[in-house]
């Protein structure tokens, strides 16, 4: 985990797309973020990417390749365990057998998203707070 490192969000609605983007524009952060619409073409992309990613944040629901899938290929991956990158859920679904599933992958968080620009904004605020003040194997000090 690189502290300045990018962003990674896999998305397949352009309108929580564009509310995180607005989100992490009003936090200030200088991090870059990078947009994916599903798991595979965030997966092929880390598969090749230099970059050590300071956060992942992950729908569960999307076509092509779903979070579920996506986490569980990344821990089948040496070079991307490797990099030990925070996977965060974030969905509009939260069942109970949902987040169950979700656990039993190594993931660092489930949200379900709130449901106002300022609720998923306190999320994000939390989640990246965390992981900016949390020590890591990757971690350059």
């Amino acid at each position: 985990m690189s502290k300045k490192g990018p962003i990674i969000s896999i998305e397949d609605d352009p309108d929580d797309q564009f509310l995180l983007k607005s989100v992490l524009e009003e936090m200030n952060l200088t991090n870059p973020v990078y947009f994916f619409e599903n798991g595979l073409q965030a997966l092929e992309f880390l598969e090749k990417t230099p970059e050590q990613p300071f956060l992942i944040l992950c729908d569960i629901n999307m076509p092509v390749m779903n979070g579920l899938e996506l986490r569980k290929r990344i821990d089948q991956n040496p070079y991307l365990k490797k990099k030990a990158i925070p996977f965060i859920f974030l969905s509009t679904s939260g069942s109970l057998p949902l987040i169950e599933e979700a656990y039993k992958s190594t993931i660092q968080g489930f949200y379900k998203k709130g449901n106002s620009f300022k609720d998923f904004k306190k999320q994000i605020e939390l989640i990246v707070t965390y992981w900016e003040s949390c020590l890591h194997p990757n971690t350059k000090l």
